[in-house]
């Protein structure tokens, strides 16, 4: 059973695919992401969906529900990064 098929498809989730990243300085994501899981903390450096630059501290296993249209390179140690979309 779908429980998903009478839903309309919003930004605000539930996402229905997680896909990895790899960082990149000047290529946007596939897809923008609602959120960001994280295995392995460090610094992030993310384009949000605002075309704003951030860098955040992370955790191991953190999820940072941003709307995020580019993991940058620059400024990344954080690993195992995956984007959750709504695609």
């Amino acid at each position: 059973m779908d429980i998903f098929k009478s839903h309309a498809l919003t930004p605000a989730g539930p996402a229905t695919d997680i896909l990895p990243v790899i960082p990149h300085d000047t290529e946007d994501l596939e897809h923008i992401a609602s959120a960001l899981y994280v295995e392995e903390g460090g610094a992030l450096s993310i384009v949000t969906v605002r075309n704003e630059i951030r860098t955040v501290s992370v955790g191991d296993l953190a999820l940072l529900p941003v709307g995020t249209r580019r993991v940058r390179a620059t400024g990344t140690t954080a690993s195992g990064i995956h984007a959750l979309v709504v695609a």
